[in-house]
């Protein structure tokens, strides 16, 4: 694993983690927890310069203004955005974007009959606005289809001429998958792909100029930002360029802000280090979870490994036992300080029916937790 001393300096940075020791927290795909400078970055606008941005002429508002602006051009540096006509817009987080792309960009250019690939087994975000604007107009939604590796089984994808865009998703937020979605351009190089990023923003680099993808679709409050804010990238390339309807209202400076300040923390730190990390927490989770039979982990068993031949797996495990209902398993979690999500995680139609157990890392957690977290489900053996 990577340096304890590197590990441990970022550990300490996150006032939540520090000041509860007694605590493994092991829900951050639900929400990360935030390092000091992010609350510093906060505080320090809320206290010196808060103003309303794109509002008023006096220095503080332009001040505003100003970081709003800066706050894009650090997403598309973070991106490894090339393009000189991408567009970036805020919004409260990976829902609301998916919905904006869906009915702002997308629903105005479909007619009946046209096509919309979506994946039927990913998290209910990605499907339910697809779903919507096929309705409005009278497309259809077809599935991504998935292998048995619980990836997109793109092989068995079909474009059509009437394919107008592919939502497709970077991280499987139960299976922790990376989805291989750069394939998905080679069968379809013409169609729009919307990369809903919510669970690899902030945890791994993402680059929109190797991926090839058309928008990406984040929240902050899972990368180290306050709840409430995300974003959508836009590149304007393939289709016509994405302008929200409606007025835009007030931006959430503060939620902003404290994204342009989770985006430096990170680089800081180091994303491939931290992807990594989390990586090696995940294997060293799986593989104690292989020696005891009475649990079932979920997802493609040959990517459990960290040499694995299928695809990475990005710190995120799902598991059940074979005899405990899930949400009881949480709850006993729970009462020895271990803090997983134990239910059915919001999956569309064709997700997992039975509820399970995920445990999902971020760079503050240790091997030590793994350990603690190992020695409580053996217990229960």
């Amino acid at each position: 694993m990577e340096s304890r001393a590197w590990h441990e300096a970022l550990r300490a940075q996150f006032p939540m983690i520090a000041g509860n020791p007694d605590v493994a927290y092991l829900d951050s795909a639900a929400t990360s927890q935030k390092p000091q400078a992010v609350l510093d970055a906060v505080m320090d606008y809320l206290t010196t310069g808060n103003a309303n941005a794109a509002r008023g002429t006096y220095p503080w508002a332009n001040r505003t203004t100003a970081r709003i602006a800066a706050a894009s051009s650090r997403l598309r540096q973070f991106l490894a955005d090339s393009s000189d006509v991408s567009g970036v817009h805020f919004v409260s987080g990976t829902t609301e974007g998916l919905r904006v792309v869906a009915r702002d960009w997308l629903a105005p250019q479909l007619r009946p009959g046209d096509e919309i690939l979506v994946p039927f087994a990913d998290h209910s975000a990605n499907l339910l606005p697809w779903e919507e604007a096929a309705a409005l107009t009278g497309a259809r939604v077809l599935p991504l289809p998935y292998d048995t590796a619980h990836d997109y089984a793109h092989r068995e994808i079909t474009v059509s001429p009437r394919t107008r865009l592919i939502a497709a998703t970077h991280v499987h937020h139960v299976y922790g998958n990376d989805m291989n979605v750069h394939r998905l351009r080679a069968l379809a190089p013409d169609v729009p792909i919307c990369l809903d990023a919510a669970q690899s923003f902030g945890h791994l680099p993402l680059s929109v100029t190797d991926l090839d993808v058309d928008f990406v679709v984040f929240s902050g409050h899972k990368a180290m930002a306050l709840p409430g804010t995300g974003a959508i990238w836009s590149r304007n390339r393939r289709g016509p360029a994405l302008t929200p309807a409606g007025w835009a209202g007030s931006p959430n400076t503060s939620g902003i802000i404290s994204l342009a300040a989770a985006m430096d923390w990170l680089d800081e730190a180091g994303l491939p280090r931290i992807a990594a990390w989390n990586r090696a927490l995940g294997v060293r989770l799986t593989e104690g979870l292989s020696a005891m039979p009475e649990y079932e982990v979920l997802g493609c068993q040959r990517s459990l490994r960290a040499d694995s031949p299928v695809q990475q797996r990005h710190g995120i495990v799902t598991f059940r036992h074979r005899e405990i209902n899930s949400n009881d398993l949480g709850f006993i979690l729970a009462a020895d300080g271990l803090l997983v999500r134990a239910d059915e995680h919001c999956q569309a139609p064709e997700g997992e029916k039975t509820s399970s157990v995920r445990v999902s890392f971020h760079v503050y957690n240790s091997p030590e937790e793994v350990d603690r977290l190992l020695d409580c489900l053996r217990r229960l053996r």
